[in-house]
C-alpha cells in the first residue's frame, strides 16, 4: 500500500489521466464527518470517470446511471494504489468532510 498526496494544482492533470487509463471498476463512495457521520452515497456503483473543475473548484465522481457526487472545495486529495492497482481515493472537502471513492 502506497499513499501519494496529490497537489491541488495536479488535480485536473491527475483524474483526466486517470479518467482515461481507469478500467471499468465498481465503487463505494463513502462520507465521514464528525457532524453528519459515516455514510455511503453510493455502492457497487459502475464508476464512469472523476474529473477536476476547476472553474467550480470539484472535483466529479461520475456514476454509471445514477448521478454525480460532486466535491465542493477539495483541500487534500490522498491516492492508496498498490501493485494490484487503486484501492481509493480520499478526498477532504471545504466542510471538512472525507469522501472516500473504494475501488472493489
Amino acid at each position: 500500500m502506497a499513499l501519494e498526496k496529490i497537489a491541488k494544482e495536479d488535480l485536473k492533470h491527475f483524474f483526466d489521466n486517470l479518467s482515461r487509463v481507469l478500467p471499468a471498476e465498481t465503487v463505494e463512495v463513502e462520507v465521514v464527518g464528525l457532524d453528519i457521520g459515516d455514510q455511503v452515497s453510493a455502492d457497487g456503483i459502475l464508476l464512469e470517470g472523476i474529473s477536476y473543475d476547476d472553474s467550480n473548484d470539484a472535483v466529479i465522481v461520475d456514476l454509471s446511471n445514477v448521478a454525480e457526487h460532486r466535491i465542493a472545495g477539495p483541500q487534500e486529495v490522498w491516492v492508496d494504489q498498490d501493485d494490484d492497482g487503486l484501492n481509493s481515493i480520499e478526498i477532504t472537502c471545504q466542510q471538512g468532510h472525507r469522501h472516500i471513492v473504494k475501488f472493489k
